[in-house]
């Protein structure tokens, strides 16, 4: 497997600069690590990237050992979806990083039954990612494509017959 360590930050307007310095601190020799950066200032020692295409993002999920992401729940769910558990640091509105608090209570959901692992701080990162290098399988679930029509129809059916019952 890859020792490829994707790093997003999510298309938010608001700067993620503290998640890129743990990276830039974190960034072994040998390992590649992309960063998906937004607004946020650039990586220093890894490679970044401004913002990503799907096709360039899904094939960077399909490439990663490690996913590292903000608490987006879209990111998280194309991180599932594409075989990773991510390592989530949700990003804090007292730092500026939000308007509000949703990405930290939505990760401490996420967490609470065991769909992410996430960092509070430096060394918790630190942690998580040295431990996802070296044990990928930890970090592995079953990737879930996801039947869009299907999905569609079901929730189709479901305000069918809700509207059925008003009538």
């Amino acid at each position: 497997m890859s020792s490829l360590v994707f790093v997003s930050v999510g298309t938010d307007h608001h700067p993620f600069d503290r998640l890129i310095r743990w990276v830039d601190a974190w960034l072994p020799e040998g390992v590649q690590c992309v960063v998906q950066h937004g607004t946020s200032a650039p990586p220093r020692r890894a490679e970044g990237v401004a913002y990503l295409d799907h096709a360039a993002l899904t094939s960077l999920l399909d490439e990663a050992a490690v996913v590292v992401c903000h608490g987006g729940p879209t990111t998280i769910t194309e991180s599932r979806r594409h075989g990773r558990r991510p390592i989530v640091v949700p990003r804090d509105p007292a730092l500026g990083e939000h308007v509000d608090d949703h990405q930290q209570r939505f990760c401490a959901r996420m967490a609470a039954k065991g769909l992410i692992s996430t960092a509070a701080d430096e060394d918790a990162f630190r942690g998580l990612v040295d431990h996802a290098l070296a044990a990928p399988d930890d970090y592995a679930v079953v990737a879930d494509g996801g039947d869009v029509a299907e999905s569609v129809a079901r929730f189709g059916g479901l305000v069918a017959d809700l509207l059925a019952g008003r009538r």
